[in-house]
């Protein structure tokens, strides 16, 4: 007898779905034929024994299984359940009438337990495009499938609980989520403020900018000059996440397996901060069976490099790209896959190795040229591409002790939106440019524009202050941020010599 069940393979961000066909005839062996890899061809011993577990026979005929489209690999243990309710209903030890509607993916444990998957969203977002009733899947998975409207999502805990579920026997909780009041319930909850950072008025300013206007940022600062405490804070600044660009993320980190149990939604912006000794390969994705990486799971978020200069060279190279073209394309020999990685990049350096390379009160002992080699580990290119750099000096004791109250984030997110819906009315129709850190230089000549007096400023600091040619672009879309935090239509003098003192590591000498 002929069944067919369906599930679904994820590639990137999407998914595909896949049908298996269940075909039990006369003799004893077993075949699994449609590109599986070895966790699927291993799913006849989870399956027998969980079908011995809970009451079931393994059938003592030949079983032919074909996992089609045949030409695309398929991945992971979570193909486990629609094989085995499968081969229940094509051994006709249990009647399934409504078995054709319904996507069903979940891993087995011996007892006929299910285990999490990853990629429910995606999977959960294709059926409903494909027009299946509803969705079977481990109700550890349930809630963030259930994120998609217009499908009826189950969670189950047992194969048992599926298999009288789909007979009829046993009516499984439908699983409901109101998209739009779980994503207002997480919006406002950050864990950390700006109010709580004493002093640094200079500091929280360039990143008020940076946050504005999506641009990227370097802090350089002596040892507990705060640069990690104030780049946390930075997510809290940012405009808050659309829909659609929290259900982007949670596709996101739903395939790479990161959401938790019972989760849902991501409604805040991702703050990824990866350890220096990260790999190439966990930075940008990729691997045997292809990832997201660190880049992808900051997409729409902050991508945190602390101590820049301690990375590898070859994992900061690979940023390069990405960086230009907000996705990563993962290419192996039979398919590709693309990832997005839309992020704002904040990185934090000691000034030299020692720590204290132009401290107000310490010494640097670092002896002459180690400052300028510690710099130069950050190629040209990269710091090119980083719009704001910004000296973090130490905080005072009168700062440190001050009853002062600071200046909150949501008063400073209050006028990052302002301005970022004044770039979103310019760019409107401009596709793919929504902030001013992605203007060309088509768009940049056309918005930027500067009168005499502020082109002699120019023309003056990249003279006398030996900034170098790469700064001019930068300085000038740093110069519409700050405009545009102003509500000012043209870029005034004053707003020029504020982006030009965000130009540290331009400066010749500046290392030693």
């Amino acid at each position: 007898m002929l069944v067919k069940t369906f599930g679904s393979a994820v590639f990137g961000v999407d998914a595909t779905t896949i049908t298996i066909e269940v075909n039990i005839d006369t003799g004893i062996n077993f075949h699994l034929v449609g590109l599986p890899d070895n966790a699927v061809k291993e799913s006849q011993y989870r399956i027998t024994a969980a079908l011995k577990n809970n009451g079931y026979k393994w059938p003592g005929k030949k079983i032919t299984i074909n996992m089609a489209p045949a030409d695309i690999r398929k991945e992971g243990s979570a193909y486990d359940l629609p094989i085995a309710v499968g081969i229940l209903s094509a051994s006709e030890q249990i009647d399934l009438p409504e078995l054709n509607g319904f996507i069903i993916m979940g891993e087995l444990s011996l007892d006929g337990g299910l285990q999490p998957i990853k990629g429910a969203l995606p999977i959960a977002i294709q059926a409903r495009q494909e027009g299946f009733r509803g969705f079977i899947l481990p109700k550890q998975n349930a809630r963030e499938a259930a994120i998609v409207n217009h499908l009826d999502v189950y969670g189950a805990e047992t194969l048992k609980e599926v298999v009288d579920f789909l007979s009829g026997d046993l009516a499984l909780e439908r699983v409901q989520v109101n998209t739009r009041e779980e994503f207002q319930l997480h919006l406002d909850n950050p864990l950390f403020d700006f109010s709580e950072v004493k002093g640094q008025e200079n500091i929280k300013r360039a990143l008020e900018i940076s946050a504005a206007g999506g641009h990227n940022v370097i802090l350089i600062g002596p040892p507990g000059a705060g640069k990690t405490m104030l780049a946390k804070r930075m997510p809290t600044i940012l405009p808050p996440m659309t829909l659609n660009e929290a259900l982007e993320t949670t596709k996101i980190h739903s395939v790479a397996g990161k959401l938790g149990k019972e989760a849902s939604l991501v409604a805040q912006r991702p703050f990824r901060s990866p350890h220096h000794s990260i790999s190439d390969v966990a930075l940008v994705g990729g691997g045997n069976v292809p990832q997201p990486g660190e880049i992808s799971l900051a997409h729409n978020g902050i991508l945190f490099l602390d101590e820049l200069p301690e990375f590898k060279r070859t994992v900061l190279e690979v940023m390069r790209q990405p960086m230009e073209d907000r996705k990563v394309t993962i290419s192996r020999a039979r398919f590709t896959v693309d990832y997005p990685a839309s992020f704002m990049l904040v990185a934090s350096m000691n000034p030299c190795p020692c720590g204290y390379y132009n401290h107000p009160t310490k010494e640097c002992v670092c002896s002459p040229g180690i400052v300028q080699k510690y710099l130069n580990k950050i190629s040209g290119p990269l710091l090119d591409r980083i719009d704001l750099h910004v000296e973090v000096t130490p905080v005072t004791f009168e700062e440190m002790s001050s009853e002062r109250k600071e200046e909150q984030s949501k008063a400073i997110r209050e006028r990052v939106v302002k301005a970022r819906s004044i770039q979103t009315a310019r760019f409107k129709e401009t596709a793919g440019i929504y902030d001013n850190a992605q203007m060309q230089s088509k768009q940049l000549r056309k918005v930027c524009r500067v009168d005499k007096e502020g082109q002699e400023l120019l023309r003056h600091a990249i003279n006398k202050l030996n900034l170098s040619g790469r700064a001019y672009d930068r300085i000038l879309k740093v110069a519409r941020t700050i405009a545009d935090l102003e509500a000012s239509e043209k870029i005034e003098t004053h707003h020029l010599a504020e982006a030009i003192q965000y130009r540290s590591l331009d400066r010749e000498g500046w290392m030693g």
